[in-house]
């Protein structure tokens, strides 16, 4: 009855989580697009989406990211083994906490007024998490080494067509500007 529990609280902090990396990097486009301001717009919103991107880092992601790993952790020890598919499952968990301590590096650069990445940069940025979870959930509730072969197969197809959706988005951005 306590691996339910667990499993419970760990989806829980994994929403939670995700909620916090989808957003966060909203705020880093947001703040890139506030640089192309004139001032005093350009400090106010800067000032303002810092003081989000703080809250919603310490407040919410990062506590989430811990005991979504403290849960996983637990419910590992509660189930005994690993499967093949939960091999899998792990090496993009992994990957998603790679994205977590690059976004923290994005999130540090733009405390600090740095900007490194366009706005179009940080929206292609913004896909790579929706990419983890579609992996992740895939695996998680087929349970399949064949179906995750569909799944990347899929998940390239979707990249695909994310990436050219942006290129649209872009286009139809600039021209509504002119």
């Amino acid at each position: 009855m306590s691996f339910f529990y667990v499993k419970a609280l760990h989806i829980i902090f994994v929403v939670t989580w995700f909620a916090g990396l989808f957003y966060i990097v909203r705020l880093f486009i947001y703040y890139a697009e506030a640089d192309e301001k004139p001032e005093p717009e350009k400090s106010i919103l800067q000032q303002q989406l810092a003081l989000m991107q703080k809250r919603l880092w310490y407040g919410i992601t990062w506590p989430s990211a811990v005991l979504t790993l403290i849960f996983g952790l637990t419910m590992l020890y509660l189930y005994g083994s690993i499967p093949g598919w939960l091999i899998w499952k792990l090496c993009f968990v992994v990957g998603l906490y790679i994205y977590h301590f690059l976004c923290h590096r994005i999130f540090r650069q733009q405390q600090h007024g740095i900007l490194k990445y366009t706005p179009t940069q940080l929206r292609i940025w913004n896909e790579v998490a929706t990419l983890f979870l579609i992996s992740i959930v895939f695996l998680v509730v087929l349970k399949s080494s064949l179906s995750m072969l569909w799944g990347i197969l899929g998940l390239i197809l979707f990249s695909a067509i994310l990436m050219l959706a942006i290129r649209i988005y872009k286009r139809v951005r600039e021209s509504s500007k002119s």
